[in-house]
């Protein structure tokens, strides 16, 4: 029995799951010191791997920048000038082939000529982009995003969402799928496309910053849930979509559908039955659907398809790079919004008196306010207009994104994504393998995280009337909370992502193999004792 009482339980049940983590994790770390048991915190999802060659090509950049910071300025010992494009692309030429057993001189040398031969750029010029952007002695310029490397980066896109739409996208670095996620709220409300007290619809379970922004009360949204309760014929759940449940969509009274694809915290990527049958609904019942998408993965499925590109025009892409090159910290993504949408049409076409309006807040950012792009509109918002002559991602943030992508696009062979895969699969082995079930071959899936209904396991194994007693005598929490008291294993809650009640995720992104088969067996071993329990009391 957990030391946390049911009262006390029932009232942290109201904290989004990444609050609660703190008091599991302080429980988890009691034990920890009371029985030497190392604490195994599944509850994050940054992973413990890094992708290491893009990362070795950005630090030799760098050496090679302060070089040509020095060859433009040498006059002091410890200040330099600013790297010069004439003849840069020739120099590190020279300066890879003088350090070519450098850890990154391969890798950095490969993905120069990627930018020259496949997508077409001026050496000078791609190489000089590199060179003053690893330094950061400039603003961004352009502040949406650097120009080679916003095509850089389109152009991975393009590879791992399924294609770039026609016309292609407008991109803006950002600070992570954080900063992109404050940033879309806030422009769509500000250039009415989203109004306060609007409809919109949420497809869940679903990240907990979904479900809680909509409520403040600047937007006070009004939210109808899409639920993914999909069951396969065993009553297992394949967190995929009812069409019932799609249909919702066609309420012209719902103005934007937010989901992550694949889903967090089930990791399952829409099947392309539901992308057709929302491109249909857009097409024949909401053609003024304002759909945001965020795909951060989606890299690590095969034939990914994101309604970015197969929705485009009324798509709003974001996409991270945190998880798949293990580089939270780093704080990389960026919003996609295609050239030919339906947002600069809306607003285009708003009211007067709104018109007017915003052609007051952008007048100090150009001459015609009116014809302003919405993507460079979200670059102004997020500064609050007055700042955007200070806009953009930091430079040697947008020098790492850029060799992150040229990284998968030099990788014909999909290597990397082989690899990525195959870590994740075989923690999931040995998860289940703990808890003793079959593995889940579900090619939809990602895995990246695995929401267990624990609710639905014990009704599979030990029947209904069991799982009914489970319910009554338990709160949907009370698994976690003995897993961090009696185990030192820290898991959330699935029911704060709008799940099943009784699910919890694992990241399988985050720990050793082995922390997975305890894991599993931690939970098959209070399933088992919830189940003597039972069965004490039928006698």
């Amino acid at each position: 029995m957990s030391k946390v009482d049911r009262d006390e339980q029932q009232r942290l049940e109201g904290l989004s799951p990444f609050e609660l983590k703190n008091r599991l994790i302080e429980l988890a770390g009691d034990n920890e010191r009371a029985n030497a048991l190392a604490m195994i915190n599944a509850g994050r999802g940054n992973p413990n791997w890094t992708a290491t060659a893009p990362r070795e090509a950005f630090f030799l950049l760098g050496q090679f920048a302060v070089t040509e910071t020095r060859r433009d300025w040498d006059e002091f010992p410890s200040i330099g000038g600013m790297p010069q494009p004439s003849g840069i692309a020739e120099r590190l030429d020279d300066y890879l082939k003088a350090n070519a057993s450098a850890p990154g001189a391969a890798a950095l040398a490969s993905y120069v000529a990627h930018g020259v031969e496949r997508l077409g750029f001026d050496p000078d010029a791609w190489v000089g982009e590199l060179a003053d952007a690893i330094i950061g002695d400039h603003y961004p310029v352009p502040d949406r995003m650097l120009t080679h490397i916003e095509q850089v980066v389109h152009a991975y896109l393009d590879q791992e969402m399924g294609g770039a739409p026609e016309g292609g996208w407008d991109l803006y670095a950002v600070e992570g799928g954080t900063a992109a996620m404050c940033y879309l709220f806030d422009s769509a409300q500000v250039n009415g496309l989203l109004n306060k007290g609007d409809r919109i619809a949420l497809m869940v379970p679903i990240f907990t910053p979904y479900l809680e922004i909509p409520h403040l009360e600047r937007y006070d949204f009004d939210i109808v849930e899409l639920e993914a309760s999909r069951t396969s014929d065993e009553g297992i759940h394949t967190w995929q979509y009812p069409d019932e449940e799609i249909d919702k969509l066609k309420d012209p009274s719902i103005k934007a559908l937010f989901l992550v694809n694949p889903s967090n915290p089930p990791s399952v990527k829409l099947a392309e039955a539901t992308l057709e049958r929302i491109r249909d609904i857009v097409a024949n019942d909401n053609p003024g659907l304002t759909i945001i998408t965020d795909d951060v993965y989606g890299t690590f499925t095969n034939g990914f398809t994101s309604l970015m590109s197969s929705q485009a025009a009324n798509t709003i892409g974001v996409y991270s790079f945190s998880k798949y090159f293990g580089c939270t910290g780093w704080r990389l993504g960026v919003i996609a919004v295609a050239r030919k949408n339906v947002f600069d049409q809306r607003i285009a076409a708003l009211p007067a008196e709104k018109t007017t309006a915003l052609n007051e807040r952008y007048s100090s950012i150009t001459l015609e306010p009116w014809k302003l792009k919405f993507i460079d509109r979200i670059v102004a918002d997020s500064r609050d207009v007055a700042l955007n002559h200070t806009a953009g991602l930091s430079t040697p943030q947008q020098v790492q994104m850029a060799l992150f992508s040229l990284h998968c696009l030099d990788d014909a062979e999909g290597a990397y994504k082989r690899d990525c895969q195959a870590v994740i699969a075989r923690r999931l082995k040995a998860l289940v393998e703990g808890l003793d079930v079959p593995y889940p071959e579900d090619p939809e899936a990602a895995s990246y995280y695995v929401e267990l209904d624990l609710l639905s396991w014990a009704q599979r194994n030990w029947g209904d009337e069991f799982a009914d007693w489970m319910q009554t005598n338990y709160e949907p929490v009370d698994p976690i909370f003995r897993l961090a008291e009696e185990e030192s294993v820290v898991l959330l809650n699935g029911g704060g992502f709008d799940g099943p009640q009784w699910s919890v995720r694992v990241s399988m992104a985050n720990l050793r193999m082995d922390a997975y088969k305890r894991i599993g067996s931690a939970l098959r071993r209070i399933g088992d004792e919830y189940h003597a329990e039972f069965q004490r009391q039928q006698r």
